[in-house]
């Protein structure tokens, strides 16, 4: 199976998170896309984050009715950092029938030279990459292991509704009614 791997803090999971997975589910040849919650980004501080029990579970409410996206818990049994290329090694170790593309936004093209072997991960799984609002052309774009995917051009941050959540403005419509209800219920971001 060719498996799409979306990875992200999800601090919470939105909407346009699930628009884009599932635009690459089912508008391009991966068969399924697995959400890696990840506990912690190299680049991202962590002051904020709710714990990673608790947005895999958000994770995993919001997909519940979908059968092409997954929720995968992979990197919470992993050093932290967890750096993307020693979760495809450890990924594709762990599940050796499938093959595996690393889905990003335009937006990380410029800084993705500065992961981690970045050129391994071009190697052996490539990028499909959806564009991001106001992200510049990068050289990456044309590079042969990278398809640009057409998808819905989305502006919802994670940031935003965390503020909103403070601030008791609605959050209806920016996620799932299962996370919200869950954010709700368990008092999340206050």
């Amino acid at each position: 199976m060719k498996i799409g791997l979306f990875f992200g803090s999800f601090n919470p999971i939105h909407v346009g998170h699930l628009i884009i997975a599932n635009t690459m589910a089912t508008a391009t040849d991966l068969e399924q896309v697995w959400l890696v919650v990840s506990p912690q980004n190299p680049f991202k501080k962590n002051k904020s984050l709710l714990h990673e029990f608790d947005r895999f579970d958000l994770v995993e409410r919001a997909i519940a009715d979908n059968s092409l996206l997954k929720a995968t818990d992979l990197e919470f049994h992993m050093p932290r950092p967890s750096y993307t290329i020693d979760t495809l090694i450890r990924i594709q170790e762990k599940f050796p029938q499938h093959t595996f593309r690393l889905i990003m936004g335009e937006d990380n093209l410029a800084q993705f030279p500065n992961w981690k072997n970045h050129d391994k991960i071009l190697e052996y799984v490539g990028l499909y990459v959806y564009p991001r609002p106001s992200a510049a052309a990068h050289a990456f774009g044309s590079h042969p292991a990278v398809r640009m995917v057409p998808a819905p051009l989305l502006d919802i941050s994670a940031t935003y509704i965390r503020e909103a959540i403070r601030a008791g403005r609605s959050i209806r419509y920016l996620v799932p009614d299962a996370v919200e209800e869950m954010i709700v219920r368990k008092k999340f971001y206050i």
